[in-house]
């Protein structure tokens, strides 16, 4: 089990139970069309680098993370929250960024520090829109 630190206020508070992060980081349910939106977006989730989906207009897709086809089907919404937070939780090699994570983190720019790459809404909408991509 391991929680967010204190004091990290822009850090949703969180525990970590069993290789997922069950509860929501905001109580509020995510937007899918909104967590689309980021994923795809090359400025602000850059997701597309490594990862390819179900995102037919988007070119040149990655190919260094898994296929987020069926993502939802894999795993459940608590796991892929985790991985959103702080994959190196579940796989400490990972080369996955931390998304809601801001302790420990080595040559972050000064215009990044102390600041998670995602907020906690925005973890939400990802995970809603992932949580949905079922395996056909």
């Amino acid at each position: 089990m391991a929680t967010a630190a204190a004091g990290q206020e822009a850090v949703a508070r969180y525990r970590i139970e069993n290789g997922a992060i069950a509860a929501s980081l905001t109580g509020v349910p995510g937007d899918a069309a909104r967590g689309r939106a980021i994923v795809v977006n090359r400025q602000t989730g850059l997701c597309l680098l490594c990862h390819a989906g179900p995102f037919p207009e988007e070119r040149f897709q990655g190919t260094v993370g898994p296929d987020l086809r069926g993502v939802g089907s894999r795993l459940s919404a608590g796991e892929i929250r985790l991985r959103l937070v702080d994959s190196s939780a579940v796989n400490p090699a990972t080369v996955m960024p931390p998304y809601h994570r801001i302790d420990g983190l080595e040559r972050v720019a000064p215009a990044w520090r102390g600041k998670p790459a995602f907020d906690a809404q925005q973890i939400e909408d990802v995970v809603a829109l992932l949580a949905g991509l079922k395996a056909p």
